[in-house]
């Protein structure tokens, strides 16, 4: 096989290798088992490379999916219920399949029943974000339930999730219109011209009313000094 993946057909080793030679590619041999082998022409170390990030990628996928457990007790107090459902929530979103198991203890097996009512409200409080793989069965003294994550469910939460990141980017881009002063506010901003221009007039007018009673008094006096 050729570097593009063509087949080449039956050649010589050696016109092979001159071929790869060539291309300053590499010669590998893929199917010894064949006959004849079937040897491709590829840069082997590109090959090496991609073949060991394949396989780390999925290691770490089969790292993330597991199964995790979590146990309940019939009595258990709300605060410690809460802490539970916590650990139960955080194994879900890393992947993780959870299997719930109520322990009785003694007398507690006479009343099974509050064991179940645990499993019910947990499965009620988690909501779609999970489904019931294994519904809860009596095991000897335990009983016990499997859930795994809702593939759906958290994909539709994501989309919603960038859905709004996207919506909030754009409304972030837009003009902010709403930043501009209202007609009304200008207005009553600006100074009156009417109001400034009376003082003004009756300023001018003060001298002029005041003139002639300064004449009168001036002439008065000396009227009474002729007679």
């Amino acid at each position: 096989m050729g570097a593009d993946g063509q087949q080449i057909g039956v050649i010589d080793t050696r016109e092979a290798l001159r071929q790869a030679r060539e291309l300053d590619l590499d010669l590998v041999e893929v199917a010894p088992q064949a006959n004849p082998p079937v040897c491709r022409i590829m840069d082997y170390g590109k090959f090496k490379y991609e073949r060991d990030v394949r396989q780390k990628e999925a290691r770490k996928k089969q790292s993330r999916s597991g199964l995790k457990e979590i146990k309940f007790r019939p009595k258990i107090d709300p605060h410690d219920y809460a802490t539970k459902k916590g650990h139960v929530e955080r194994f879900l979103k890393g992947g993780n399949k959870v299997k719930v198991t109520i322990m009785f203890r003694g007398r507690e097996m006479a009343h099974t029943e509050l064991g179940r009512k645990i499993l019910d409200r947990l499965v009620a409080d988690l909501g779609e974000a999970i489904v019931v793989e294994s519904f809860p069965k009596q095991e000897g003294r335990n009983m016990i339930m499997v859930i795994g994550p809702n593939k759906r469910y958290v994909e539709a939460q994501a989309k919603e999730a960038a859905k709004l990141a996207r919506e909030a980017e754009h409304a972030d881009l837009e003009p902010a219109a709403i930043a501009e002063p209202a007609a009304a506010d200008v207005v009553v901003a600006e100074p009156d011209p009417i109001g400034e221009a009376e003082p003004e007039a009756a300023e001018a007018e003060s001298p002029e009313a005041e003139s002639p009673e300064a004449g009168s008094t001036a002439k008065t006096p000396a009227s009474n000094d002729e007679g």
